[in-house]
């Protein structure tokens, strides 16, 4: 299952992070590290807090938009060190890797960890079906990236090793909708709403935000999101001229 999983480090702006990430990943037994615009990578402060992990900055592709590292992921999970104004169910770790393991055996997954000093933005942990958040000390809850990929590394580890990767609910019966399918849908439903004059077209973010939070809720599969996006065209199609 540990195949179907990977880590998607968005922007890193220091090359030591992404070495000590793969060094993390590499000791549970984690190989698909993913990386997304980083700053600055290759470098050698990368190859050295590798430490014997360097195989995994080889193998990792380096990608220009966050739609190319989630291709064909059917959950994702985004790591947030703060609370955003729309919700999205949290996790913590433990739950986080239970989670993880339970839909790896039927699609890919991928965790995102974003920028050392500002985390993911709004934008893109709306691309994400549960938030992942680390419980720390209030008074000082400074968590370096590659610690903060250990740790979910660890419980994965664990709970595969355990046998915990039961699912707190029925796994879907069809294959949920890859990354790509659902942004398909969202720009469709976008320009729909906008169509019909719904949705504002010069403020279209928070209503959008919550339509997202709703769809992603509900894990919809590749044939559901064919119906919604039938009922769309079908809405357009007969919307009066003029």
């Amino acid at each position: 299952m540990f195949d179907s999983i990977r880590i998607v480090l968005v922007n890193t702006s220091h090359p030591g992070n992404i070495g000590a990430a793969a060094r993390a990943m590499k000791t549970m037994g984690l190989s698909r590290l993913v990386l997304v615009n980083p700053q600055i990578f290759p470098h050698a402060d990368a190859t050295s807090r590798a430490s014997g992990a360097d195989d995994l900055l080889a193998r990792a592709p380096v990608c220009e938009t966050l739609d190319e590292a989630l291709a064909g992921c059917g959950l994702v999970i985004g790591a947030s060190a703060r609370s955003r104004r729309v919700g999205v169910p949290q996790l913590n770790p433990r739950q986080c890797a239970t989670r993880i393991l339970d839909e790896a055996r039927s699609t890919e997954v991928a965790v995102l960890f974003g920028r050392e000093h500002s985390g993911l933005t709004n934008e893109e942990l709306s691309r994400c079906h549960y938030h992942m958040h680390i419980p720390t000390n209030p008074d000082y809850s400074s968590l370096n990236l590659a610690a903060a990929v250990q740790v979910l590394a660890y419980e994965l580890r664990m709970a595969c090793g355990e046998g915990q990767g039961d699912a707190e609910v029925d796994e879907p019966h069809e294959p949920v909708a890859s990354a790509e399918h659902l942004e398909g849908f969202y720009a469709h439903l976008e320009g729909t709403l906008v169509e019909i004059g719904f949705l504002d077209p010069n403020n279209p973010r928070i209503m959008m935000r919550r339509l997202r939070r709703l769809f992603n809720r509900a894990r919809p599969s590749d044939v559901e999101i064919n119906i919604l996006r039938g009922i769309l065209a079908a809405a357009q199609a007969h919307r009066p001229k003029g």
